[in-house]
Parts: structure tokens; C-alpha cells; sequence
């Protein structure tokens, strides 16, 4: 994640290809998939990015080798962004792979896609 002049961008990449995704505004309290606990997570408003099929083991393996090896937390301020307070990994499992993005506010975001590496793109507005 990063910030750039008017928005702060979250960029999620795959392996091989795309999954199918829904990314949309939640009410608190959030929960993890599979388990139901509550997850705490920085900010107001939370945006939460669900892609399927997609995890951090790579599932074409028996017994789904780790791809993902980076934190299932992330601080907006580390990154530098002035919108996206945390993003935080909220779930992986049967193929669904969940983050949520904590917002300091409401604010319009955008999706887009990439190939070469296959990338999922959320802009969100900063100022």
C-alpha cells in the first residue's frame, strides 16, 4: 500500500490469475472467516476486499504450501498513506481470501485491474 497525490492505493497481486472479488463497505464488528472471532482493526469506516478463489497457500499443492509469507497486519502510517489507517487480513479459507481495509472515514474508492503481474488495485480518495 502506498499514498499518491489525491488517493491511497492497496494493491493485492496473484500468483497466476485473477480471482473473482467483492469490495464493499461493512458495519463493525468484523469478524475473521472460519473462526467468527472479532478483529479489531484502526479507523471508522471499513472496507472489506473478499476474493475467490484465492489464498496465501498455494492450492494446487496437497498440502498447501505457504505463498504468502508477509504479515496478516499492515499500518497505514508505516506505508505512508493518510486515508488507510491498517489493512489487515481478516481470512483464508476454502478458497476465500478476505482483507479489510480501516479507513479513517468514509471516502470514495475505485477497483481496478492489472495483468503482468495479475493485481487487484483499490484507490481510495485522501483528501
Amino acid at each position: 500500500m502506498g499514498r499518491h497525490e489525491d488517493y491511497d492505493r492497496v494493491v493485492f497481486q496473484f500468483k497466476n490469475t485473477l480471482p473473482g472479488y467483492r469490495v464493499e463497505y461493512v458495519q463493525p464488528p468484523l469478524k475473521e472467516d472460519g473462526s467468527g472471532n472479532p478483529v479489531e482493526i484502526k479507523g471508522t469506516a471499513f472496507l472489506v476486499v473478499r476474493m475467490e478463489p484465492a489464498s496465501g497457500f498455494d492450492l494446487n499443492t496437497g498440502e498447501g504450501v505457504m505463498v504468502y509469507k508477509g504479515p496478516r497486519r499492515l499500518e497505514g502510517s508505516a506505508a505512508g498513506t493518510s486515508v488507510v489507517q491498517e489493512l489487515v487480513r481478516t481470512g483464508d479459507f476454502e478458497a476465500v481470501l478476505t482483507w479489510a481495509i480501516g479507513v479513517s472515514d468514509k471516502v470514495d474508492f475505485r477497483v481496478s485491474t492489472a495483468t503482468s503481474p495479475f493485481r487487484l488495485i483499490v484507490d481510495l480518495r485522501n483528501h
